[in-house]
């Protein structure tokens, strides 16, 4: 199993490192971490008493690797849930916030477990990561993952500037798409033709 370290790392290299796009609502990121996030930590990496681009140009892996595990997995509360939901939720959170645990908690409802849909690990939804975990050990991490990808498809159906996220120039999977499969065994992703066919009514 990965440890915390190793998948704040992958989750790094995952992210890439510095964009300003206009379209993108976090605003200037690096290695994943938004300008909007240092902020609101009070992360002023040049030391000039503000936090600006600049400090977003200068942020480094591994501050961001920090971030990642104090404020995404440690804050959160991530290692309360079974080993092997860790790594998808923990890289769902860092990507999408409080709705990594608000689209784990709607699986768990949708498998009529009775959990509020709040974004907290607490003890009710701990209780049923486990009960599921238990009761379906071979599917959970995948259920989860095709969750992500719906979410992520039905982000860019409402929001046509970030379509861009999930399809590709030449109509291929974009970054959203492959990142929610990476989580997934290659069976439960969808052929380019599938993801076609999806994306279709976008065009």
């Amino acid at each position: 199993m990965q440890s915390v370290q190793e998948i704040a790392a992958d989750i790094v290299r995952r992210e890439g490192g510095f964009v300003d796009d206009p379209a993108d609502p976090g605003g200037a990121t690096n290695h994943g971490v938004t300008i909007h996030t240092m902020r609101r930590l009070g992360l002023d990496v040049t030391g000039d008493g503000k936090v600006d681009v600049s400090d977003v140009r200068r942020l480094t892996q591994d501050q961001a690797t920090g971030l990642f595990i104090q404020h995404y997995f440690d804050r959160l509360g991530i290692a309360r849930l079974p080993d092997p939901l860790q790594s998808s939720v923990f890289d769902m959170n860092v990507n999408a916030g409080n709705n990594a645990v608000k689209i784990l908690q709607r699986l768990f409802n949708a498998m009529r477990v009775d959990v509020a849909v709040d974004g907290v690990i607490g003890p009710k939804t701990v209780a049923a990561a486990e009960w599921a975990m238990a009761a379906a050990p071979g599917h959970l991490v995948d259920a989860y993952g095709i969750a992500r990808r719906n979410y992520y498809y039905a982000l860019a159906d409402s929001r046509p500037a970030s379509r861009k996220y999930a399809r590709r120039q030449d109509g291929g999977k974009g970054g959203w798409i492959t990142r929610a499969e990476e989580f997934m065994a290659p069976r439960y992703r969808l052929t380019d033709a599938q993801h076609r066919a999806r994306v279709a009514k976008w065009d």
